[in-house]
């Protein structure tokens, strides 16, 4: 039989696809003689086949029986005892950590019988009752659905009814008096009395954790973080501890360093009197942990302590959840802490500096999605107004965005916006997606808010306190804001303003431009030093897409070693669209006015990239975009015959336009199809980079260009075209020797890639063209049109057009470089999609083998960092 069941005593930290995370990390705590509660797992396995089978594996309630009279064994007491009770806690715990799952449910065994029992044995009447009421409403939202609005509401009443502030100051019959309004609320909405069998409380809190997998909500973080929906969850168990007790208990959290800017230290918040979930909740604000010190030295030491040996173990930044119970110190979980991208490269470069890991291991602590957070701009402060308030700065960023009061509103604006809530839970999960940033009135650094939307790179600001938020307005600083009044949120500063507040570009960006020096800032020294290393590391070359000297000039700051891809049809775009209307009516002057400028366009690039490789693609136009619209045409034609004049030009151009006129301009008379039709277009294009080319020449430059031939589906077209071209390149004087290729973006051209390399000396991949054409639609129709659909329902992870389609689009570009470099060894190959900056891809075409990937210049740094991580996991020094 499958084993489901491991008690903490016999798991490990690389257990985590068995046990989860949580669950491998309290066996990791439990092995290194931590002082963790005692309990058990409930395997991944299990929830698995769960959600196979829809009922419980068989024999798992045996073997959890089995389990929980080990843990009564190590407490001394028994679950669903009336006189002294055990009391566990149950949580979900998936291989990776992700909001959006079941919430905790603490108390579990607590009944009308026992909760007198708990009282007597503590001679705590109080915490035996906020214990049950506690229960009551974790159990009822998280395993019935009970609407937590519902529990809110009789809390806030009986708060108001006492006339005290919080929960901790409501007394005993308060407390008495809550247990049977929420017993009565339990009942309203499910029909049934509140379970009094403990066992039947843990075994549906074990079943509604694996329910909690399918959950919208953590389905839709799953398809966010691109994590596999096939996992399943874990399920720990474990005996409570109570920081509700009094003065001397409490719960935090804490970080081994500050998992916002990676400064070395402790950081973390604490609440006394507390339970778990109350910190996280944020339900009520917190003190720093060097508050802790002051009321509580010797379980502050031992913390410290703690969080060295974890951090020490793990070899990266930790947290931690505790609760001390009566001042004995209890861990609860840790993981490796989530952190902002500024903190990830900060923390890396500081492990190696400690000798903790290599400078692979660091470059794999760092991702391209976390390096192109960093080049976001950020708020110019100076000329900002006051701030309205200032809460704490959780997770960095600039937001501007109109304000909102809930999820469903979020998700349903068209416009940027940012959501506002006194504090968040799982169920905003979808809102905190859809917002630009999340702003709340309570919680600190560790609340919900802050740990989701730092793992999702959101900007967030907790515990704004002058807020005051009411149904659909906020007032702060005398001021009333209503839903659709634009805010703007610093998650660095954690200062709010009214308004649109201007944004600057950020210092990394201004870094690669050369405007700032890394000495003395440690995130800049950060990314400067990993960048060193994954250049060193890399085997791909990344290149950048480049029309314009100016372009390519910021791409070469930026670390391009090339232009892969400069698409010459937008350099005839605005006044020179005039040309290529003469040169499709026939007039074979447009060409001779054509040359001069192209010469000019190409000597411009060949400067700023000197010493580099340009690859210059031949005109690739849809004719639609250099055409007058055939009913503006049309109309205009008719509406001078009706008027009895001539119509011109308009009438010679509109018999053109009707020639020419395509349902689908995309797959029609374009790239090289084009230049073949067209008598002498592709010569021209041919003769001014050759001219350009012996030009910088003969001024003392280094050029060299490549020519690539677009759309080419069968070697013939590519044949004839290159017999053209190497007559015009022989016809030039000075001119360097210069590569022909062709961009590969017809599914049909890679399966021929054999044939085809007989004339190409190189290949680009064009992935853009060549996922439109596999899959069979255009991307701007479509991405509006149904994708949305398409993810939600799992069909698509993620946007074929974002990351590259590995099982198709990706086995035809394997198959074009399997096929390519047997016809022809040593065949370069390369891609120039945007796919060429997306990290996922790029890890993609390094294991394909390419040669080099080119992205537009802004995502130049994020390829470098990939095409190193890629080199070094593949050599296996990817230790995590």
């Amino acid at each position: 039989m499958t084993r489901y069941v491991y008690d903490f005593v016999e798991g490990n930290k690389d257990l985590k696809v068995l046990l989860g995370g949580k669950g491998a990390n309290l066996a990791e705590m439990t092995r290194m003689g931590l002082p963790v509660p005692p309990g058990f797992t409930v395997t991944t396995e299990a929830c698995r086949e769960y959600l196979r089978t829809g009922s419980m594996p068989t024999g798992l309630f045996d073997e959890v029986e089995d389990h929980l009279r080990m843990v009564q064994n190590q407490i001394g007491k028994v679950f669903g005892d009336a006189k002294d009770p055990l009391l566990l806690s149950v949580r979900s715990g998936a291989q990776f950590s992700m909001p959006g799952m079941m919430e905790t449910i603490l108390d579990i065994g607590l009944g009308d019988a026992s909760v007198a029992g708990l009282a007597r044995q503590t001679g705590d009447e109080r915490f035996a009752w906020d214990s049950y009421r506690r229960l009551i409403q974790m159990f009822g939202k998280t395993v019935f659905d009970v609407p937590g609005d519902a529990f809110e509401e009789e809390l806030t009443a009986a708060r108001s009814t006492a006339g005290v502030a919080t929960d901790a100051e409501l007394g005993t019959a308060q407390l008495l008096d809550l247990v049977y309004a929420y017993k009565k609320v339990f009942n309203e909405h499910t029909g049934r009395d509140f379970p009094q069998a403990s066992h039947e409380q843990l075994f549906l809190a074990i079943g509604a954790v694996f329910r909690s997998w399918n959950a919208d909500r953590a389905a839709l973080y799953r398809r966010q973080e691109r994590i596999p929906q096939d996992l399943g969850t874990a399920v720990n168990v474990m005996a409570m501890v109570f920081g509700n007790r009094g003065e001397d208990s409490g719960t935090g959290v804490a970080f081994t360093r500050d998992p916002a800017t990676g400064r070395r230290g402790v950081y973390g918040d604490y609440l006394r009197n507390a339970q778990g979930e109350d910190v996280v909740a944020g339900i009520r604000n917190t003190m720093s942990l060097s508050e802790l010190a002051t009321i509580d030295p010797a379980s502050h030491r031992q913390l410290l302590s703690v969080m060295q040996r974890l951090e020490q173990r793990y070899r990266d930044l930790c947290d931690v959840e505790f609760t001390i119970e009566n001042g004995k110190l209890w861990m609860l979980q840790t993981r490796v802490g989530k952190r902002t991208p500024a903190a990830a490269f900060v923390i890396a470069a500081q492990l190696v500096d400690e000798g903790t890991i290599t400078l692979d291991e660091a470059l794999h602590r760092v991702t391209g999605g976390q390096l192109a957070q960093l080049m976001f701009p950020s708020f110019d402060t100076d000329a900002a107004p006051p701030p309205l308030a200032t809460g704490v700065g959780a997770s960095p960023g600039a937001a501007v965005g109109a304000i909102v009061f809930d999820s469903a509103a979020a998700e349903a604006a068209t416009e940027p916006v940012i959501l506002v809530r006194r504090e968040t839970n799982p169920d905003d999960l979808p809102g905190m997606i859809a917002a630009q940033g999340v702003l709340t009135s309570r919680g600190g650094k560790t609340s919900h808010a802050a740990v989701v939307a730092r793992g999702m790179g959101k900007t967030c600001v907790c515990g704004a306190e002058e807020l005051d938020i009411d149904g659909d307005e906020v007032t702060v600083a005398g001021r009333i804001l209503h839903a659709g009044d634009v805010i703007s949120i610093d998650g660095t500063s954690g200062k709010i303003y009214p308004g649109a507040v201007a944004v600057r570009p950020s210092s990394v960006v201004r870094w690669f431009e050369g405007e700032l020096t890394a000495h003395g800032d440690p995130l800049l020294s950060a990314v400067e030093r990993l960048m060193i290393h994954a250049d060193h590391r890399a085997r791909l070359a990344v290149h950048a897409n480049a029309d314009t000297g100016a372009d390519a000039a910021r791409a070469r700051r930026f670390g391009a070693t090339g232009v892969g891809l400069c698409r010459t049809e937008h350099m005839f775009l605005g006044d020179r669209r005039v040309l290529i209307e003469r040169l499709i009516l026939g007039d074979d002057g447009a060409l001779a006015d054509l040359l001069p400028l192209q010469r000019a366009d190409f000597e411009e690039l060949f400067a700023a990239m000197d010493g580099m490789p340009m690859t210059v693609r031949l005109i690739d136009p849809p004719l639609h975009e250099f055409l007058p619209p055939l009913d503006e045409l049309t109309a205009r034609v008719a509406r001078a015959e009706a008027l009895g004049q001539d119509p011109g030009r308009d009438g010679t151009l509109l018999t053109a336009v009707r020639r020419m006129h395509e349902q689908n301009p995309m797959l029609g008379l374009r790239g090289v199809r084009l230049g073949l039709v067209i008598p002498g277009l592709f010569a021209m294009q041919v003769r001014a980079i050759a001219e350009a080319a012996a030009a910088r020449v003969a001024a003392g430059g280094d050029p060299r260009p490549e020519i690539m031939v677009p759309l080419v589906g069968a070697v013939q077209e590519l044949e004839t075209v290159r017999a053209e071209a190497e007559k015009v390149l022989a016809s030039v004087p000075g001119a360097p020797p210069i590569r022909i290729g062709t961009m590969i973006e017809v599914p049909r051209a890679a399966l021929t890639a054999g044939q085809i390399a007989g004339a190409a000396e190189f290949f680009s991949f064009g992935t853009n063209d060549l996922t439109q054409m596999t899959w069979g639609f255009s991307r701007d129709d479509v991405e509006g049109a149904f994708f949305g659909t398409y993810l939600g329902l799992g069909i698509f992870a993620v946007s074929p057009f974002e990351t590259i389609d590995s099982d198709g689009v990706g086995e035809l570009v394997r198959i074009a470089v399997e096929r390519g470099r047997a016809a022809r060894p040593g065949l370069t190959v390369g891609v120039c999609g945007e796919h060429g900056g997306d990290p996922a891809s790029v890890r993609f075409f390094h294991d394909a083998g390419l040669d080099y990937v080119s992205c537009s210049p802004f995502r130049v740094p994020i390829a470098r960092l990939e095409a190193g991580r890629a080199a070094s996991a593949a050599d296996g020094s990817d230790s995590r």
